[in-house]
């Protein structure tokens, strides 16, 4: 199965940007077995980077231990309405998904 895209939404909230994001994967940990008994292999996001206008702002590093469909809330200080939030991650396999909101 090819994983969906990224959903995000980016807020302005006084002084700060609440950045929400819904990554769609299925997030297997290499410990579940198939029908037949074989290894099921490890297969999930890696690498997950957020960017504020094109500059780093969070990199993160998952496991084969978060759920599937990982769902991420955090503040940003300095963002402002108008500006972009972007992210991306990659998976075991490689796999690459990116998206981009305008904070609202």
């Amino acid at each position: 199965m090819a994983a969906a895209p990224i959903l995000l939404r980016a807020q302005q909230q006084g002084d700060r940007t609440v950045v929400r994001v819904l990554m769609a994967h299925e997030m297997e940990s290499g410990q579940r077995k198939d029908g037949d008994g074989r290894p099921i292999p490890a297969w999930h996001i890696q690498d997950v980077a957020v960017t504020l206008e094109g500059r780093p702002v969070l990199t993160l590093r998952f496991g084969p231990s978060v759920s599937k469909n990982p769902f991420l809330r955090f503040a940003l200080r300095g963002g402002r309405a108008g500006q972009r939030v972007a992210v991306s991650w990659v998976d075991t396999r490689g796999e690459r998904r990116s998206a981009e909101a305008v904070i609202a």
